[in-house]
Formats: C-alpha cells, structure tokens, sequence
C-alpha cells in the first residue's frame, strides 16, 4: 500500500511540475541581479524558461537566495558566462557600466541581447536628458555586431510583480531589425504580463527611450500620481488608409507577427 502511495505522490508532483513548467522555453541570461533582475527572472522560470543570473559575485547569499527563489533549475555564474550559455542574454545593469558589461560578454553571434537601459542623467534644469547621441540599443549592437539586439521598454519592477494592479495590461515597445529576435522577445514580454507593441527597427530606440524619459516627469515634479503606458488599440488609419500616402516600410511584406493583444480591435465601419 505504501509503495503505491509513494508511485502516486511520485505521479502528482510530476503532474504539478509539468503544469507549473508546461511548455519548455529558451535559456535566459539575466546579466544584473539588482530591482528588474530579481523580477524578471523568477516570473520567466515559472513560464518555462531555464534562468542563468550573470553576477559580478555568484556566490553572494543575495544571489543565491534569488537562486533559490527562481526555481526551474535556476544558476548564477559569471555575466561572461552565462552570457555564453544562454540562447537569450538580457542586459539589466545600470548604464554607467553597461559599456565595461556588454563589451565583455564574449563572443554573442545569433544570441538575442535584450536591452532594457535608459541611458538618462538629470539636466541642469532637474528633468532628465539622455547620456548618448544614438541609443543605448544601437550602441550595444555596436559594441556587440554579431548579436540580434532588441530595444524592450519594460514597466517597473512592482508592475512585473504584478501585471494587473493598475486594471489592465502596460504596452512594452519591442524594436529590432531581425524579425525572428523581435517575434521572440515580444512572446518574452507577453509572458511577462505585458501588452507588445511593434515599434519598428532597432534606429527607433531612440524614440522608446525619449519615451522613457516623459515617464519621470511626474516622478521628479514629486507628484502623488505617475502613470504607466497602456496603448489603446485603434483601427483608424487601417480602416481609412490610402496607400499613396506614403511609401509602404521595407518590411511591410515580411513583418513580425506578435501575441494577439488583450482588446482587439474592432471591425471596419461598413459604408
């Protein structure tokens, strides 16, 4: 009898850990530890990605207790090599050491480099200006040519914490110039809790993190409310369009195909 309780619990827990670990993912390099690292990681293992940690000091108790946390098989080793190990390498250092970091991860050819950085500093008028003339995202391709990079505005940590708790889904801007690395990365963000939008190539990073910049605005002014970007959907211009407008995009026959949004759009008006 003992023996087939132990065959069933043994069933049982494999069923739980295939439910919890359904579809197997990517192996993911998290290069940084810190407030978007020890969020990131243990919401992708619980969605079927293996998550190596890339941290200066691997054996730090904060990174093994988030080691602990991530579950899934989860390691910490050097940025280097984790970088090295995985499929997928995401960049969550501060930018004043994003140059040393990058630089240094080794050899990236056809790995996925997610930037997430914004390349800010506060200017003599206290609001912030950008630290770059390009991006951060077109200079870590710089830094990095054989890697597919893509330019991914993430929320803050406490709204990947918890997608829902301002009532609905924040929009995550996703540019890049390889198709497949942005298809990729915007089922990454979905799986995070967020909403994709295509933003075009990765020149338009520098856009997104424009962008990013207006988000403070409120944060410095000190005010009680901020907000977060939750793109409504519109099939306006799709519904109207006139093709000789504007000359269609050179991708316009090969675009990226994303998760289905939260609210679809509604039907064109009949005439």
């Amino acid at each position: 009898m003992l023996k087939y309780a132990a065959i069933l619990s043994l069933v049982l827990l494999s069923a739980i850990s295939a439910q919890l670990y359904a579809t197997e993912r990517e192996t993911v390099a998290i290069i940084g530890t810190g407030d978007m690292g020890d969020s990131i990681g243990p919401k992708l293992a619980k969605m079927g990605y293996r998550i190596i940690y890339g941290s200066r000091d691997p054996s730090d108790a904060s990174v093994r207790q988030l080691v602990a946390l991530t579950g899934n098989n989860a390691q910490a080793t050097t940025q280097q090599e984790a970088a090295q190990q995985a499929e997928i390498v995401v960049l969550v250092v501060p930018w004043p050491a994003m140059e040393q970091v990058a630089k240094n991860l080794g050899k990236l050819d056809g790995k996925i480099l997610i930037d997430v950085s914004i390349p800010i500093r506060q200017a003599e008028d206290g609001y912030l200006e950008s630290m770059v003339s390009t991006s951060s995202a077109q200079l870590i391709q710089d830094w990095n040519p054989g890697a597919r990079v893509v330019k991914a505005l993430l929320a803050g940590s406490n709204v990947i914490d918890d997608p829902m708790a301002l009532g609905g889904r924040v929009t995550s801007f996703v540019a890049a110039d390889d198709r497949n690395a942005k298809e990729i990365v915007a089922r990454i963000v979905s799986d995070l809790g967020l909403e994709p939008l295509d933003a075009g190539p990765l020149r338009h990073a520098q856009e997104i993190e424009a962008w990013a910049r207006l988000w403070f605005v409120p944060v410095l002014q000190k005010r009680k409310q901020g907000f977060e970007l939750a793109v409504l959907p519109s099939n306006y211009w799709h519904c109207i369009w006139q093709d000789e407008w504007y000359a269609p995009v050179s991708d316009s026959e090969n675009l990226a195909v994303f998760p289905d949004p939260e609210v679809p759009s509604k039907p064109c008006p009949s005439k």
